[in-house]
């Protein structure tokens, strides 16, 4: 691949490249963050594919310990590994084996360990259940869940030990040295819509700021773990009001996310595409605006289309649509392996698979080089 700097974004990422960061230089947080800038100044856009290691399109990973972990659907179209890959930690505050898509915590720990080795970016979500109800992180909320769990509330001592396993949890990320691995963590996403227990229906502007603080506060300041990236990552419902409206504040967040997929509707492919391409087109740009006044990187922390029905989805819908915006790295969303439609990246056979190896070839798209 060759890669060429953007001449039109220069002057925008020389702002944030003098003002994002901070603090240790040495911290592993702080060595991630300057390689994501480094890849913005230079015009590129890190391209990420959710669990790309652990399982795709009717195969998954079995032997936890023993498999080289070798396979990915991304890899197996275009021969390369994503640059970067995602995993979440859903069911992680159960005490369980396996997180809510049923892969060990143990393979995933591995997964990210290898990806990194290999000089990978890894990143995590997390879909905890409902600490009122017991429910789903999607399952509707009975009562303030977000008032129960912050200090005072029902809920806080047993969120507090939700947090332990998560720290505990990111405390095993260590290389071969002993070192803590750097990562991105995206914690309380899509807060802008109300499908998540703490979503803006369901919690105070000033509730949802405290969760997202005492997160950030608990792992980073009590347990110094200096080596975490913390990503803020509204839906798709956001304007700049409501993407602002809950922002936790520059001293918890170095990168601005959204989350935005391409939804079919009734009246078929083009129109879907076009609201797609409108909803990510006008939110980079106020992102990018935001970025610069606030200094943070910027990226597009969920995408895709479930089953990729557009055969040119890639090169005319998401390419067009990210190629301008200077993006730390663009990350689309799983291949289930038990669900035959549920996938977002495609896999050797899918009949469109070679627009996304065309895309996969720009000279501004990385994938991981071994």
């Amino acid at each position: 691949m060759r890669y060429v700097l953007k001449p039109v974004l220069t002057a925008a990422v020389a702002l944030v490249l003098a003002s994002c960061g901070g603090g240790d230089k040495t911290a592993p947080r702080q060595q991630l963050l300057d390689r994501l800038s480094a890849s913005v100044a230079e015009g590129k856009i890190l391209y990420g594919h959710q669990d790309d290691l652990v399982y795709g399109h009717a195969w998954k990973v079995e032997d936890v310990d023993g498999d080289a972990l070798e396979r990915s659907d991304v890899k197996d179209v275009c021969g390369h590994f994503p640059a970067v890959v995602g995993f979440d930690l859903g069911a992680i505050e159960s005490g369980g084996p396996d997180n809510i898509d049923d892969v060990p915590f143990a393979l995933m720990r591995r997964a990210a360990l290898t990806h990194v080795a290999r000089g990978g970016i890894v990143t995590f979500s997390w879909h905890p259940w409902n600490p009122l109800t017991g429910e789903n992180a999607w399952g509707m909320p009975a009562g303030a869940a977000v008032a129960s769990v912050l200090p005072g509330g029902e809920k806080h001592e047993k969120f507090q030990g939700w947090l332990q396993a998560v720290g505990d949890f990111f405390d095993t990320l260590r290389d071969a040295d002993g070192n803590r691995i750097p990562f991105i963590f995206r914690p309380w996403h899509e807060h802008t819509g109300s499908w998540f227990w703490w979503g803006r229906d369901h919690c105070t502007v000033e509730e949802y700021v405290a969760l997202f603080r005492m997160t950030h506060d608990y792992l980073a300041v009590e347990r110094g773990m200096d080596n975490i990236v913390w990503c803020y990552s509204p839906g798709r419902e956001s304007d700049e009001a409501m993407y602002m409206e809950r922002w936790p504040g520059d001293d918890v967040v170095d990168l601005m996310g959204l989350d935005c997929y391409t939804y079919l509707g009734e009246d078929g492919i083009a129109p879907a595409v076009a609201r797609y391409r409108e909803q990510v087109g006008s939110a980079l740009a106020y992102m990018t605006r935001l970025g610069r006044e606030h200094g943070k990187l910027i990226c597009l922390s969920e995408t895709g289309f479930e089953g990729i029905p557009d055969p040119t989805w890639w090169t005319e819908t998401l390419y067009p649509t990210i190629q301008d915006a200077p993006i730390a790295y663009v990350l689309t969303w799983r291949n289930a392996c038990d669900k035959p439609n549920h996938f977002y990246a495609p896999w050797e056979g899918f009949e469109h698979a070679v627009d996304f190896k065309a895309f996969s070839e720009k000279e501004d798209i990385v994938l991981l080089n071994l």
